[in-house]
């Protein structure tokens, strides 16, 4: 968690300087459209990182939720607990005024704490079934 508020709020390499204003984007699917559609003006690496970095990013926080956790996590746990902390960064840039308060970003910051969460199931699955085999 310290490596996401770090290249959220920190990193000068991903634009986190300061601004003078409040920055947001609260239309669903905005930001996402204008990297598809002005792909071209784009580098390959602005485009993935834009695209794939939240997801990437909150994976891990959702295959160590459960880990982190006494009583047992679900599904339905990790998609609540991945968005509340999600909008906690995210109102912590409009707050400090470094980045953007992006409504794309909650969502693509959920996605991965839940692909984190399902990765985190198949593994557990697996291991079980390969230490009974054993």
């Amino acid at each position: 968690m310290i490596i996401i508020f770090y290249f959220v709020l920190f990193s000068e390499r991903y634009g986190r300087f300061a601004h003078e204003d409040y920055r947001y984007n609260l239309e669903l699917f905005k930001e996402i459209k204008r990297f598809i559609i002005y792909r071209h003006y784009f580098s390959f690496e602005e485009i993935i990182t834009n695209l794939f970095g939240n997801v990437f990013a909150f994976s891990p926080f959702g295959a160590l939720l459960p880990f982190v956790r006494k009583q047992k996590t679900g599904f339905i746990s990790v998609l609540f607990e991945t968005f509340c902390f999600s909008f906690v960064i995210e109102s912590m840039q409009l707050i400090f005024r470094v980045g953007v308060f992006d409504v794309d970003d909650l969502l693509m910051n959920t996605i991965g704490g839940v692909i984190g969460y399902i990765v985190y199931k198949i593994a557990r699955k697996i291991y079980y079934a390969w230490k009974r085999f054993l």
